[in-house]
């Protein structure tokens, strides 16, 4: 069952960040069982959420299996640029928020 799943990177960055900012919010989570399904939640919505940005990033800069053949370290850089900029998005608007 997915309860059994690790926790995954975005839910914990999440965990860290209640536990560190709002003290307060996470222990009253944690103790009214509602803190592991919220963390599942906001890792669920944030893989989702990086995953659809690199892809429209992908199409707006036609970073494609082309580009890909004829020059991987271009596309290696572009996607890594790619998947940084998702992240920080999501992180900013998901993960970091109270």
């Amino acid at each position: 069952e997915a309860e059994e799943m690790p926790l995954g990177k975005y839910g914990m960055l999440r965990e860290s960040f209640l536990k560190r900012e709002h003290h307060g919010t996470y222990t009253s989570m944690l103790l009214t069982g509602r803190l592991e399904p919220h963390l599942r939640e906001i890792d669920r919505q944030a893989q989702e959420q990086v995953d659809r940005i690199v892809s429209d990033l992908m199409k707006r800069n036609s970073v494609n299996e082309r580009l890909k053949a004829e020059d991987q370290m271009a596309w290696v850089r572009q996607m890594n640029n790619i998947k940084a900029r998702a992240e920080e998005i999501v992180l900013r608007e998901l993960v970091y928020t109270p």
